[in-house]
């Protein structure tokens, strides 16, 4: 019988070593050292944007991003400032809305060191009418609505030189300014606007020039709609932006990296032909 109760025991002594065993094998499963640096990797990286394509490729982008461990956050704002303004101010990592003459200038005026990482797409630009079907319809004194800033003022009335609508001085191109404007024949009247003021300007100026992404809300395309359309676009590509401190961290590498593949550039194709031509092969 003691000898029956000594075997018993020691069969219980070993099951419960083996049980010991099997649970500590599924407490270092649970938190296997691999699966810990994975969890202390991800990292939130928000960015700054403002409406449709451009929101609607960061939402694609995000479980390409997810993947690589990055959560991305979207922070959409209502005007064309608060992005660059949080963006300088670390409110947000990145900002997406955007060509780079923009930034320069918001560079110059705030001294910022916003920098550009990684082109996306052309925003084709053109010229909108409510009232006329071409250029050669609009009247004597004609009102034609731009944006206010100084970079779209500037590639406004270059393309309107470039179209022969009216004279530039020599070499001023996309810096130009209303007092630039040499010869005007039919003394068109410029208004320069809030950039998010452009669409609804259409109903009361004789002339638009904005870009698609104010365009086509209204059902607006440059191929089918506009009166005249910008020749080239390489200095107005929609840009991702970061800061001098961050443009190189792995994060936002991997967020310009998912932006410019073939996902995006399939999404623009196929949603956007129109209005948006890839900035990246």
């Amino acid at each position: 019988m003691k000898k029956w109760m000594l075997m018993l025991s020691l069969l219980m002594v070993v099951v419960a070593g083996c049980g010991k065993q099997a649970d500590s094998g599924a407490a270092n499963k649970e938190a296997s050292p691999a699966e810990s640096q994975q969890q202390q990797e991800e990292v939130t990286l928000k960015v700054a944007t403002l409406i449709p394509p451009m929101t609607e490729i960061l939402e694609l982008v995000q479980p390409l991003l997810k993947e690589e461990g990055v959560n991305l956050e979207l922070v959409v704002l209502s005007d064309n400032i608060q992005p660059n303004d949080a963006l300088a101010n670390k409110e947000v990592d990145v900002n997406f809305f955007q060509h780079v003459p923009y930034m320069e200038q918001y560079n110059q005026n705030k001294n910022a060191d916003l920098v550009a990482v990684q082109p996306i797409y052309h925003a084709v630009y053109g010229a909108y009418s409510k009232r006329y079907k071409s250029m050669e319809e609009l009247p004597e004194g004609a009102v034609i609505a731009i944006a206010n800033d100084p970079s779209n003022i500037g590639r406004s009335l270059d393309m309107l030189d470039k179209a022969g609508i009216i004279k530039l001085k020599e070499g001023v191109g996309i810096e130009a300014t209303q007092a630039d404007i040499i010869e005007n024949e039919k003394n068109y009247k410029f208004e320069e606007v809030d950039l998010l003021m452009l669409a609804r300007m259409l109903d009361d100026a004789d002339l638009v020039l904005m870009t698609p992404a104010y365009a086509s809300p209204l059902g607006l395309t440059p191929k089918k709609d506009a009166l005249l359309t910008e020749t080239a676009e390489s200095d107005f590509a929609i840009t991702l932006v970061a800061r001098e401190d961050n443009k190189d961290s792995e994060a936002v590498q991997k967020l310009a990296k998912a932006m410019s593949g073939p996902e995006v550039k399939q999404f623009l194709q196929d949603n956007y032909d129109e209005i948006a031509i890839p900035a990246f092969e």
